[in-house]
């Protein structure tokens, strides 16, 4: 018995990936978009997002020393994930105050409440990003045009979106042809040359951050695709019914936060299912979600309330949605 064994309980696999590492990974794929974001709006984009990641690596540092009472480590990444994503979240033209509070909520209410990292129910940006809309809605809705906002903050001149511009037309009557003249092309879309929050202006830029999270295996295609995919299929419907009063599919896709949230919102570890079938049922009740706000609710975007709604249902689907156990006995009767 000179030999002995320590045996524990699985699981026993282990791989080079850390919270840090995965962390950096997004971080390193966010890093277009705030480029193009910064190219399309500049000093705006600037102090938003610089604002918004210093309060919630602040905002962490206090709450896990001071009133969790553990030691901080807000080099970890996840906090400054938290702080790029609400920057993508709002406008170039957010007063300060009001993004420090947006902060505050994000990381105070929606991460640390509920433990700190690991443990949090709803993506902690989104919680911050609605709780802004629903308490300053004349400022996050007031939106910087691109290129011409570049070297003004406050005193940014500001337009609709062309989400906004188009509900809004399709409410007073006129038809989607009539509206074409008054929205960018599919191209300008596509490239972020269009009024919106930081983060929805860089179609191009978020789909090489896709490509990057895909390459070092960050996360799998279930969710984006998914989303995107549910997205694509039930506005093409509607647009094939009625053209002239539904935009067709591509809108959709490159307007408002679809890319944003499909690719770096929705596929947060922790508020989305464990499963890859989980996964993609996460992913439909996103996208459909979506165009049910978009077309038929009172704000012209939906995104940001789908995932919130859909990562209360992750509990349920993780319950229900299970991988088959190694080693199971089937009854065959």
């Amino acid at each position: 018995m000179s030999k002995l064994f320590t045996v524990s309980p699985s699981p026993h696999n282990y791989g080079k990936d850390t919270v840090r590492s995965l962390m950096y990974g997004v971080i390193i794929a966010l890093i277009p978009t705030l480029a193009i974001s910064l190219y399309f709006f500049g000093l705006g984009a600037l102090i938003v997002t610089l604002v918004s990641v210093v309060s919630a690596l602040i905002f962490e540092y206090l709450i896990t020393k001071f009133l969790l009472k553990k030691q901080p480590d807000i080099l970890d990444g996840s906090a400054l994930i938290t702080g790029l994503l609400l920057a993508f979240n709002v406008p170039s033209n957010l007063p300060i105050i009001i993004i420090i509070i947006g902060a505050l909520v994000a990381i105070g209410i929606g991460k640390m409440t509920f433990g700190g990292l690991g443990n949090n129910p709803f993506n902690p940006a989104l919680v911050g990003r609605v709780f802004l809309l629903i308490s300053f809605p004349v400022q996050m809705t007031s939106w910087p045009l691109p290129i011409q906002s570049r070297m003004h903050y406050l005193d940014a001149m500001t337009g609709a979106t062309p989400l906004g511009i188009v509900k809004e037309g399709i409410k007073n009557g006129e038809k989607v042809s009539d509206l074409m003249s008054q929205i960018p092309s599919h191209m300008q879309l596509f490239i972020g040359n269009m009024g919106g929050s930081l983060g929805e202006v860089a179609g191009i830029a978020i789909l090489l951050g896709l490509a990057w999270l895909l390459y070092k295996k960050v996360i799998t295609w279930h969710i984006p695709i998914s989303m995107i995919g549910t997205i694509v299929i039930f506005t093409g419907i509607l647009w094939l019914i009625n053209p002239d009063k539904y935009l067709d599919p591509l809108f959709h896709v490159l307007t408002g936060g679809v890319l944003l949230g499909a690719v770096f919102m929705a596929t947060d570890y922790v508020t989305s299912p464990m499963t890859h079938k989980g996964m993609i049922i996460f992913g439909i009740g996103i996208g459909f979600l979506t165009v049910i706000i978009r077309i038929f609710g009172a704000y012209p975007e939906g995104v940001s309330f789908a995932i919130l709604i859909m990562n209360a249902f992750v509990p349920l689907i993780n319950m229900y949605v299970k991988p088959k156990r190694f080693g199971e006995v089937i009854n065959n009767g």
